[in-house]
């Protein structure tokens, strides 16, 4: 059935079925394209008559996945250019005061969009919650440093959409003093930075990080160094005006290619820090939008106020690893090899990660080093440098895909999240017949949250306590302590 509504920017036409109203693809900020290429996001347009927003909005240029990554996650193309849209879902127009779950999709700043069907947030609303799911511009759109642009407009687009929620969720019954912002990967990393960034105090109370936290930021000098190979790849200055000169299909085709040379020279260290993050378009430090390292920043009180959930899956990196066979080709030298270049001591770490798994392969010791180097140990510094005043999580289910190999990887967990395991989407992660009692505990927990700032279980505190979501859910104190303890200084 069809529901209009009416808010500042004009008249908007949605769609209710059965308990949940669907508002998609509204724009928070003008198409970023001719004119305003590479500018700071502007105030949300306006209309005249009824806007239809039935539909999903345009997603923004990305340089999109490969296989096998694209066998597993689903990365729709919606064309257009109003790409700095969002989509809303809420259990009543007529409702007031309801708790807000924005959502920023991951993608590595580079893919990803609000039209992925597992970020529905149709449960968020069943269950009393007004979903908001956002695109943002990635790649060099959204976050290279350009003589010329403001930099992280990306973060920028973010920043500019929490302020849409702010100035307009109370007419699709949302309370905008009740706002959680959520993200998983590169949206968690984003999320992380939003909570130390000057520019997002008060847009939100709570915030949900799910494998991604405060390291994930680069310097200006890479950021420049990665803008200028960019620019030198098309063949322009890089400015505003050369690189705006170039077509957006070659534009993202470049950055494909300039991504592919950078993670075949990082291990020469010809690419410096990128050798480790390798995303070359993630946000780095300018100094104002982002002013410092945001676990830094965290660490030294920004965002005390903020309710903060946060965790990582079991086994994040065999998702990177398994499906492209890369496992079965490790020796140990190839993992003292790199837990040297992390600058932990190697035969420490080497002793306590043999400890931890006795029986694993080499190939499964370099995920859980890889797990905890790039997501485990930078989210525990994040509840550590509060205090322990967070919940933390870790989702250790194992997908069936990949005779079981593929383990509790990245992004697993977000079906369960958003309760849309009967989506056909799903299986191409979970494998088949995933439980759906993990997902009404995983859901609920989320919804906890987001409405009274409490997920059910105790804050991670002096114990260290860790919900672990599994087959039998429970609270661990300190999970593989000796692991912990290797980063000790280092991480």
């Amino acid at each position: 059935m069809d529901v209009t509504l009416d808010i500042a920017q004009g008249r908007l036409r949605g769609l209710r079925d059965g308990a949940v109203t669907s508002f998609l693809g509204i724009p928070y900020a003008e198409a970023p394209f001719g004119p305003l290429r590479f500018a700071a996001p502007t105030a949300p347009p306006t209309w005249e008559g009824v806007r239809d927003a039935t539909t999903l909005g345009a997603t923004a240029p990305k340089i999109g996945y490969r296989p096998p990554t694209s066998d597993i996650l689903v990365e729709p193309v919606v064309p257009g250019d109003e790409c700095l849209n969002l989509n809303v879902w809420t259990p009543g127009t007529e409702e007031s005061g309801l708790p807000v779950f924005v959502w920023i999709h991951g993608g590595a700043f580079v893919n990803g969009s609000n039209a992925v069907p597992i970020y529905d947030g149709s449960a968020f609303a069943r269950d009393g919650v007004v979903a908001v799911a956002i695109n943002y511009r990635l790649g060099a759109d959204g976050f290279a440093r350009i003589e010329g642009a403001p930099a992280n407009r990306g973060l920028l687009d973010q920043v500019a959409a929490l302020e849409w929620v702010r100035d307009n969720i109370s007419a699709f019954g949302g309370d905008p003093g009740r706002v959680t912002v959520a993200g998983e990967s590169a949206g968690a990393m984003s999320v992380g930075t939003l909570v130390s960034m000057p520019r997002a105090e008060g847009l939100f109370q709570r915030a949900v990080l799910q494998s991604g936290a405060g390291h994930h930021v680069i310097s200006e000098p890479t950021a420049s160094k990665v803008a200028e190979a960019l620019a030198q790849a098309v063949g322009v200055e890089p400015t505003v005006e050369g690189l705006a000169s170039v077509p957006v299909e070659q534009f993202v085709d470049a950055q494909r290619e300039l991504g592919d040379r950078i993670s075949a020279e990082a291990p020469t260290g010809a690419w410096g820090e990128l050798a480790f993050n390798v995303m070359p378009f993630e946000p780095y430090i300018d100094g104002d939008v982002v002013p410092e390292l945001p676990y830094a920043r965290i660490a030294g009180g920004a965002g005390a106020d903020v309710e903060i959930l946060i965790g990582t899956t079991s086994e994040e990196f065999a998702f990177f690893l398994v499906p492209a066979g890369v496992t079965g080709y490790v020796n140990e030298d190839r993992i003292r090899l790199l837990l040297g270049a992390y600058g932990v001591d190697v035969d420490t770490a080497v002793d306590a990660y043999r400890a931890q798994l006795p029986d694993a392969s080499p190939g499964e010791l370099l995920i859980a080093v890889m797990t905890d180097w790039f997501f485990r140990i930078p989210a525990l510094r994040v509840v550590e440098s509060r205090g322990g005043r967070a919940f933390v999580y870790e989702f250790a289910w194992r997908s069936s895909l990949f005779d079981g190999n593929l383990g509790a990887c990245h992004a697993l967990e977000i079906p369960f999240v958003f309760d849309v395991l009967g989506k056909p989407e799903t299986a191409r992660i979970t494998g088949a017949n995933p439980p759906q009692k993990l997902a009404d505990e995983m859901h609920r927990a989320w919804v906890d949250f987001v409405r009274d700032g409490d997920p059910g279980w105790v804050r991670y505190g002096d114990d260290r306590s860790v919900m672990m979501f599994g087959e039998q859910s429970s609270v661990v104190d300190d999970p593989r302590p000796s692991t912990r303890e290797v980063w000790a200084g280092v991480r």
